[in-house]
């Protein structure tokens, strides 16, 4: 898995948003697991002040104390759902994005071993769940949500997983993910 998606993420270039905004790491944890591999997900505490009860790649604010916004993923991981940096293998960035609360996010993908016993911070995160990367090369997504930034209207896929719904940030990082490391095709900017 590392091998096939370091080949895959050598040539990418992720797109770099030239704003001054406060900054967060997020990880894109994709397990180790032959054959399909599965993306881990987390769904946030509905007692949080921001993104409550929603689905959430694991992640956070960066600390000044973080050398880089990979070590703020890895931090933050590590808080939310007790998978230590050394359990991770970062492979690569994808393409920031912009909160809607004005945060300036960089995603990391990162192989995690899939037999690794994650607990959720119950302060943070209600629940952890993984979906098979297959699932979402399928595009089952449940509806298409038109979303606006910078003057441009983005057509972001929904997908339900069982109780859950993968949307919004989450899923253009998704979108980002799959369209780099398996050429899913998927356009955000035609509606669908």
């Amino acid at each position: 898995m590392r091998e096939m998606l370091t080949n895959k993420l050598a040539g990418y270039a992720p797109r770099q948003l030239a704003l001054d905004y406060p900054e967060a790491g997020i990880l894109v944890p994709v397990t180790d697991n032959p054959g399909w591999p599965e993306i881990v997900f987390t769904l946030r505490s509905a007692n949080l002040n921001t993104h409550r009860g929603q689905v959430a790649f694991p992640g956070g604010k960066r600390d000044p104390c973080d050398r880089s916004l990979a070590a703020t993923a890895l931090r933050e991981t590590h808080e939310e759902i007790g998978l230590p940096p050394e359990h991770v293998h970062i492979i690569a960035p994808l393409s920031q994005v912009m909160s809607r609360y004005g945060i300036l996010v960089t995603p990391y993908v990162g192989v995690v071993p899939s037999d690794y016993p994650m607990q959720a911070n119950p302060a943070e995160i209600e629940s952890i769940f993984q979906v098979p990367i297959e699932y979402f090369l399928e595009d089952r997504r449940e509806r298409t949500d038109a979303l606006s930034f910078l003057n441009q209207t983005f057509y972001v896929p929904c997908y339900r997983w069982e109780r859950y719904q993968i949307w919004g940030l989450s899923a253009v990082v998704l979108v980002d993910f799959l369209n780099a490391v398996y050429d899913a095709g998927i356009d955000l900017l035609e509606p669908r």
